[in-house]
């Protein structure tokens, strides 16, 4: 018989033996099927999950222990950041604290010093200045300067140089301010050379020499036409000349005598020339001018600026004023202004 004709073997069921009861090796529900699917669904939710558009492009695999760590980093780098912030805010707050204490110590150290005079800021009354108690208390005390309508009220002193008094008090302690001071080369008590050199601190906090800058308004140098500086031995009543400003390398002023005093003339009508404000006719007045006060200071309105304001006495402002009204003015010879100040005192 032709084996495609011989009879299949059965089991006892009577299902062919060849093939397992209720199954199907290509049925939708065959194990390998269906396990291949699952694998190929989790490959394709993986690969959706990875390709998921986000603002930043496709988002990354979630993985759970790489996603905790992160988060981790991100804690630790926030916390960080967090520390950084804190501790620099503190540092500001301790250095704001630290400059405050320095300018409360300085007003201090004024306090004390101002009660060694009786000042008025009544016109023509001079400051009346216990000179055995300033000289206790410091010996190079040379000098009162006062300035009515303002705070400028010290006492000046004089060291071997010009850094001492800087940003050392009357009592040899470190202060932010230091004292007014005469510059270590004009002949004390000062008012002696044809110009007297005298620094002050432009605070911050409005102290010491801070008012000087509010001279290059008209209206403010108007309102104060006297200064007095006052000497063991003398007191002189001036009036404020004019103001000017320059810079820290301005080596001319620092000159303290002329060869001859129409030099000295004509080194004035240059500054009134250049000068921010002046007193009304002052280019009347400087031929009768023997001596100036000249006050300096810092000027934050440019890089190592200074603000200047000369003043002469009284007595002599009104013999230049004399000898205009009797046409003895001459007419003086212009100079170049350099423009450049000494680095002594900001």
């Amino acid at each position: 018989m032709p084996k495609h004709l011989a009879p299949k073997k059965t089991s006892a069921s009577g299902t062919p033996a060849s093939i397992p009861s209720g199954k199907s090796l290509r049925g939708a529900n065959a194990p390998g099927a269906q396990g291949a699917r699952n694998d190929e669904g989790a490959r394709r939710l993986r690969e959706a999950r990875r390709m998921t558009p986000t603002p930043y492009g496709p988002s990354p695999t979630l993985d759970p222990v790489r996603e905790r760590r992160r988060r981790r980093i991100r804690r630790v780098v926030g916390f960080s950041l967090v520390g950084v912030a804190i501790v620099l805010v503190a540092t500001a707050v301790g250095l704001l604290a630290d400059a405050w204490a320095k300018y409360q110590d300085q007003d201090a150290v004024n306090a004390q010093l101002a009660a060694y005079a009786e000042v008025s800021d009544a016109q023509g009354e001079a400051p009346q200045v216990d000179w055995e108690a300033l000289k206790a208390v410091n010996p190079d005390v040379c000098a009162w300067l006062q300035i009515p309508g303002t705070s400028i009220n010290f006492p000046v002193y004089q060291g071997d140089d010009n850094e001492h008094y800087l940003n050392t008090t009357a009592y040899g302690e470190y202060g932010v301010g230091g004292q007014v001071f005469l510059d270590c080369e004009n002949a004390n008590p000062g008012l002696v050379d044809e110009q007297t050199l005298v620094y002050g601190h432009h605070l911050q906090n409005g102290g010491m020499f801070a008012p000087l800058a509010s001279f290059d308004d008209q209206a403010t140098f108007d309102e104060h036409p006297t200064v007095w500086y006052v000497t063991e031995g003398q007191t002189f009543e001036l009036a404020p000349i004019l103001c000017y400003r320059t810079t820290g390398a301005d080596e001319d002023v620092r000159i303290f005598n002329w060869p001859t005093r129409e030099e000295f003339h004509a080194y004035l009508k240059n500054l009134l020339a250049n000068s921010k404000t002046n007193m009304e006719d002052a280019a009347k007045v400087i031929p009768g001018i023997n001596h100036v006060l000249t006050l300096s200071t810092c000027s934050y309105e440019e890089d190592n600026g200074r603000t200047l304001l000369v003043c002469a006495p009284k007595s002599e402002v009104a013999a230049g004023i004399a000898q205009a009204i009797d046409g003895n003015v001459s007419t003086l010879p212009e100079v170049p202004f350099n423009q450049a100040i000494p680095e002594e005192v900001g």
